[in-house]
């Protein structure tokens, strides 16, 4: 096995300069540095990456735990710290708690007396109430894509959900949608209350009846949730789903329903992920700037390591933008036969 000493004999310097090069944490003269990387690349050296965490109490490591990566949402903020950290010279430890309140526990438990530097919880799904168990935790904790409320202790860089949903429903209002229905998950009540403001805005209210709950965040949690709303008011003009893939679910009941996306039914997402380039139509959906979010949580969480802690507990609220595309527009004229039967023109 190739040594440090090794390094340091070929490239003709001491092995300090050689651990300086290494860790990146000390200058070294450029053409010095340029002789060490040649002969760490002629050698073959791979770091011993426990050793120098023994002997500088830091692993280069961050800790991010997410939800899922079943989804396109957290796929994308999985790949975009990853690219974050490896910019920096750090690695990524990966947890999952899989909708588990029990297997988030462990993981977070384990997580206070592993060595990592620090750690960045994306998504507030079933770790709310385990969050004291980091109270000990010997680095520092950034929250990140956190949509209930966030404890005053720790720094935050996340989405404006609220704003979320009021320009989605701000976007059917103006093309005259006034008869809609909502497809939500039960943790997504900041962008749900956010689409109710903005027909408040017009006088007009959304019922607590136009909104379905789906019963799994899917394609066919969406499909259900949509034959719901369709089935309980058939003059419905335009579905909003709180998660991409629930709207791409409501086109297939669309279709199913014999509805015409969007000249008998608009229906809008959230999350502006890439199923929503793929469905037919195209979906109208709230991009969030999934990449930046990751990007600034991340620089927070460093500064923070570098510091021994924030100084200040930050709170960062980062606009989506609206992306209109196929599936969304005016509403078709309803009107009745003698019979009662719906006729949309």
């Amino acid at each position: 096995m190739v040594t440090m000493q090794d390094v340091a004999q070929r490239a003709g310097v001491t092995k300090q300069t050689v651990s300086n090069v290494v860790s990146g944490r000390v200058a070294v003269r450029p053409s010095t540095a340029a002789r060490v990387r040649a002969a760490i690349d002629e050698l073959g050296y791979v770091p011993n990456l426990v050793a120098r965490s023994l002997a500088t109490g830091s692993t280069r490591t961050v800790g991010l735990f997410v939800p899922t990566v079943a989804t396109a949402f957290y796929a994308d903020v999985v790949e975009a710290v990853e690219d974050a950290l490896e910019e920096r010279g750090y690695h990524l430890l990966l947890c999952t708690t899989r909708l588990d309140g029990e297997r988030a526990r462990r993981h977070l438990a384990g997580l206070t007396s592993r060595s990592v530097d620090a750690l960045l919880i994306a998504g507030d799904q079933d770790l709310l109430d385990h969050l004291p168990l980091l109270a000990n935790a010997r680095f520092p904790v950034v929250l990140c894509a956190w949509e209930t409320a966030v404890p005053e202790r720790f720094p935050v860089v996340t989405i404006d959900y609220d704003y979320s949903g009021y320009v989605a429903g701000r976007h059917l209002r103006e093309l005259g949608h006034e008869r809609v229905a909502i497809l939500a998950s039960p943790t997504h009540a900041v962008r749900v209350e956010g689409f109710r403001r903005s027909f408040a805005d017009d006088g007009l209210t959304i019922p607590d009846s136009a909104i379905h709950m789906a019963p799994e965040p899917t394609f066919r949690g969406g499909i259900a949730a949509a034959k719901a709303a369709l089935a309980a008011d058939p003059e419905t003009t335009a579905l909003f789903a709180t998660h991409d893939v629930l709207a791409v679910g409501a086109l297939e009941a669309a279709r199913d329903a014999g509805r015409s996306v969007p000249h008998s039914l608009s229906v809008v997402g959230h999350d502006g992920s890439p199923e929503g380039l793929l469905s037919r139509p195209t979906l109208t959906s709230v991009a969030l700037p999934k990449r930046e979010m990751a990007r600034q949580a991340i620089e927070l969480l460093l500064r923070a390591d570098a510091t021994s802690g924030p100084s200040v507990i930050s709170r960062q609220l980062l606009r989506p933008e609206l992306v209109v595309r196929d599936s969304s527009g005016p509403p078709a004229r309803i009107r009745r036969s003698p019979h009662g039967s719906v006729h949309r023109t």
